[in-house]
Order: C-alpha cells, then structure tokens, then sequence
C-alpha cells in the first residue's frame, strides 16, 4: 500500500497512529496538533476572503471576480487537505523517531495569496470597470 493512501486512511483512524513507534512528548503532539489548526484557520481565512470577493464585489466584471474567489476557495481547499496530511505525517514521524516530514506547501500557498493579491491591486488601480 502506498505511503499516501496510507496517510489517507489515518485521516478517519487517528488511533492506528498508536501502532507505530513509541508515544512521543506530549509537548511535541500538542504543537503539532497547534500547527494543524493554524492550518485550518488559514484555510478558513481563504475560503471566507473567496466568498467576500464573490459577493462584496459585484461591479467587478464576473469573470475577475469568479477567478479570484475560485482562486482563493481552492487555495483554502488544498490548505485544509493538507493540514490533515501534514498532522499525520508530523505524527508518524515523531512516534518513529525520524526527522520532521518537509513540504513545499507552504511555499504554493504563498505563490497562490501573493498572485491573487497583485491582481486585487491591479484591480483596484485600475477600477472595477476596467
């Protein structure tokens, strides 16, 4: 079974986690479970800003303001998919003793803000119309 769907399958049985390795500090689990919920508020944060784009813009011509709340939705999508990963992978790692699983999520996510937020600046200089 590939390590993916494995981690796929801790998603709905966190207690399987228990199986592997030995229980780590609990000061280490419960930053990690601190970084997921970040996570998840990020991921919030970026799902209301895709329906406040959507909605409070309506001179916005449509296809500006679908792209950029389908945009900012997706982002908020990934981000709490990931924050489900990352968790498991963080935790699987502590209780085996290895080092921290990286990611170039954060990375993406950044890319992703940062090009819908200079095309809201573009927006907004150019006007709603333009």
């Amino acid at each position: 079974m590939s390590e993916f769907v494995r981690n796929i399958r801790l998603w709905f049985a966190p207690e399987r986690l228990r199986d592997e390795g030995g229980t780590p500090d609990y000061r280490f689990s419960l930053a990690n479970e601190r970084t997921f919920l970040a996570w998840l508020r990020t991921a919030l944060a970026l799902i209301g800003g895709g329906f406040a784009v959507d909605q409070f813009l309506p001179d916005l011509r449509r296809a500006w303001r679908v792209g950029l709340a389908l945009a900012l939705l997706a982002a908020g999508v990934l981000c709490a998919l990931r924050a489900v990963n990352h968790w498991v992978r963080c935790e699987r790692a502590m209780r085996r003793g290895e080092d921290l699983p990286v990611s170039r999520f954060p990375v993406l996510l950044s890319l992703v803000v940062a090009a819908v937020a200079v095309v809201m600046v573009l927006v907004v200089l150019v006007g709603w119309e333009g």
